[in-house]
């Protein structure tokens, strides 16, 4: 009823029809495997050790689900102020579980919404509650009735006290009857899949044990994860403190063999940003979701891999790749306990899989980790999911989070590339095509065919040659899936180098037209200095132009045009004028000079800049004091090659990947692409040249040098 303060204006009271109570369930919980999750999360925060989760009758018309635990129970105030009130308060009043003897156990559910999830499970539900030194309570509640009323008030739970049943010393059993959907095994396969990580797969739980039982099988099965869980095969560990800054350790050991390797590295919020496609957060200077800590574990699936694990832990292969999809993906874990995923249209929260589409070398997909993030809510207030237990909410702190840890599987994808990886000597392009050659397989069945020799005995250089060819067919995917890039940078550069000769034109016959305005006018001069300022950057522009122009034309032809290697380097050093200055970084460059080689400037110049650009990288995200580099330019060999250095004080390139550096898809960076410092040595190579890292590096950091025909040699 309305309460009038006169005639024109009057409150008017909220009011909320009994079919919420249905709505709710069915909207804010919207998939039964969360809905059972959600009860069972519920046990675990009154301090329950075991949870017996039983299907009764699953495919008939009396079907129904139990839920017991050995929780503390409710007391008769308890369900009055708190059960049945809609959206309480009372898990935030009450954060910490307690139990004798126990450590404190931190709530998980704070939005008091729980307990609807047995509305949407089924249209009955019977409760049986009792706290520690308190009688039993029975609660009946028909859903469909309370859905069928017109008031509010007319709304109530059946509330009887229970003599027959009894706790000891406290619980609750729960029991959903008139079923909505009916719980085949690929739902109960589902249901059991997601219960399993309701806990950190990695972490020995002894004080929450979950059991699984279906009426007419054999004995109920404890939700536990599996042995070789405990075995990865590549693992990344680390934590992220609260300026988004990332320590992690990766480890490799192979699954049978001695094979193993270890490094540990950091990673700060400024890397993370610049790889970032969201431009919300490339502005964003401190990320506020930290701190937390991760923790993911992979695996190689192929047949030949699972074959590996089958051997060492002697598994049936089905069951290994079943238990991985059981854990697959990214788990979010606050305070221990589930946040994220809880269904499997969730699993890949974090577009892991969709990362794989175009990317040089192999990505990791959801189906072979096995990962957790932990974080509190204490410490991680804004981290927080939605009311339907199906995403995290949509802030920029989340963003933020889910960027980081897409950052980390990519140093995890990094690091596993390598350790799959051999080292070889790095061929050039022709040289791949080298390996399709049958001359030499044609020469050796030949051989056996003069010696008498049977089909059998020639079989071993067939396999061999289809092995080669194998490894040759990987190689060249890998390189051509970069060089398909490569061609439509090539169109993109042919419109750029178009349109940037075009605008600066017209913007060359502005400031024409400008100055004449301005001529013999107040304030001239000013306007004068600024009028060169936009002069010299127009000039540039065109200079760019020019540079790149010939890279851009199909008839684009090498040795047809020289360049000054001092020139390059400075015109190099300039276009990164901007990063060098913001990262405080001394740049030494030889500003005399005319060191001429027979090389197209635009190509000098690519190698250049992925030197110049990594070398930046690396010194803007160390923790060195002095942050340097030094360009050198000589003459070698009687004058006839160009050698040319790059050094600088950087954190250096680890031992380990001396190599492997120069292999395609293989790299550092968070987000690269792993194909700079391969095409580079493949210019340089063109031209008879070499790419090396040179070790240890003179500045105490990276150290590169290549050499180039000099003109006229």
């Amino acid at each position: 009823m309305a309460r009038s303060t006169n005639d024109d204006q009057a409150y008017l009271p909220f009011r909320i029809h009994p079919r919420a109570f249905k709505s709710l369930g069915a909207d804010l919980v919207t998939n039964d495997v969360v809905a059972i999750i959600e009860l069972v999360k519920n046990a675990y925060d009154a301090y329950a050790t075991r949870v017996d989760l039983r299907f009764v009758k699953p495919l008939s018309e009396e079907a129904a689900i139990e839920i017991e635990d050995n929780g503390s129970g409710m007391s008769r105030s308890v369900i009055e102020e708190a059960w049945c009130t809609v959206a309480t308060p009372y898990r935030r009043d009450h954060r910490f579980a307690k139990r004798p003897g126990r450590r404190n156990r931190r709530t998980s559910g704070d939005k008091g919404l729980g307990r609807l999830s047995a509305a949407r499970l089924g249209d009955r539900l019977e409760m049986f509650t009792q706290a520690k030194n308190e009688p039993c309570w029975r609660i009946d509640v028909d859903w469909d009735s309370l859905a069928a009323s017109n008031d509010l008030d007319a709304c109530h739970a059946l509330i009887t006290r229970e003599t027959k049943i009894q706790f000891n010393p406290s619980g609750t059993v729960i029991r959903i009857g008139r079923l909505r959907t009916q719980w085949d095994d690929a739902k109960l396969d589902d249901l059991r899949d997601n219960l399993a990580r309701l806990l950190p797969p990695f972490d020995t739980v002894d004080d929450f044990d979950i059991r699984l039982a279906v009426e007419g099988e054999t004995e109920p099965i404890s939700i536990a994860p599996p042995e070789f869980l405990n075995h990865p095969k590549y693992m990344i560990r680390g934590t992220v403190d609260d300026s988004g800054r990332t320590k992690y350790t990766y480890k490799y050991k192979a699954i049978q063999g001695n094979g193993a390797r270890k490094l540990t590295g950091t990673m700060t919020w400024a890397q993370v940003r610049e790889m970032t496609d969201d431009l919300a957060l490339a502005s964003v200077e401190q990320p506020r979701c930290g701190p937390f800590s991760f923790e993911i574990r992979a695996w190689d699936i192929a047949p030949q891999d699972t074959q590996e694990i089958s051997e060492r832990f002697e598994l049936k292969k089905s069951s290994i790749r079943r238990d991985i999809r059981a854990y697959k993906g990214l788990s979010v874990y606050r305070d221990g306990v589930l946040v994220l995923p809880k269904s499997e249209g969730a699993r890949d929260w974090l577009g892991l899989d969709l990362r794989r589409v175009g990317r040089v070398g192999p990505r990791l997909s959801t189906p072979q980790i096995v990962g957790y993030v932990s974080i509190s809510a204490d410490e991680n207030p804004r981290i927080e999911d939605t009311s339907d237990r199906e995403r995290l909410a949509a802030t920029a702190e989340v963003a933020a989070f889910e960027e980081i840890l897409r950052a980390v599987v990519g140093v995890l994808e990094n690091e596993r590339d390598k350790d799959r990886r051999q080292a070889t000597q790095e061929k050039r392009v022709v040289e791949l095509f080298d390996q399709l050659s049958a001359k030499e397989l044609v020469s050796g069945v030949s051989q056996v065919a003069e010696e008498g020799g049977s089909a059998e005995e020639a079989l071993p250089l067939v396999r061999e040659f289809s092995d080669r060819l194998d490894k040759a067919r990987e190689e060249i995917e890998v390189r051509f899936t970069y060089y398909s890039r490569l061609a439509t940078v090539g169109t993109i550069a042919q419109m750029l180098v178009h349109e940037v000769r075009n605008r600066t034109t017209i913007i060359g016959n502005a400031l024409q037209t400008i100055r004449k305005v301005f001529e013999g006018a107040s304030g001239a001069a000013g306007a004068g200095r600024r009028l060169s300022l936009a002069d010299d950057a127009v000039s540039a522009l065109e200079r760019l132009a020019d540079t790149f122009a010939p890279l851009a034309n199909r008839t684009f032809r090498r040795r047809m045009r020289s360049t000054v290697a001092e020139e390059s380097l400075l015109r190099t050093v300039s276009m990164l004028a901007g990063d060098i200055k913001s990262k405080r970084i001394e740049v030494a460059v030889p500003n005399k000079g005319t060191t001429a080689v027979a090389v197209d400037p635009g190509e000098l110049d690519a190698v250049l800049l992925n030197l110049l650009s990594n070398a930046i990288y690396w010194l803007g995200n160390s923790d060195e004091v002095e942050r340097r580099i030094e360009c050198r330019v000589s003459l070698v060999n009687d004058g006839r090659r160009v050698k040319i250095a790059i050094h600088d004080s950087g954190p250096g390139v680890p031992d380990d990947d001396a190599e492997r550096i120069f292999w395609p898809g293989v790299t550092n960076k968070p987000g690269g692409i792993g194909m700079g410092l391969t095409v580079a040595a493949e210019l340089v190579s063109e031209y008879g040249g070499r790419l090396a890292l040179v070790r240890p590096g003179k500045l105490g950091g990276a150290s590169f040098t290549f050499d180039l025909p000099a003109k006229g040699a």
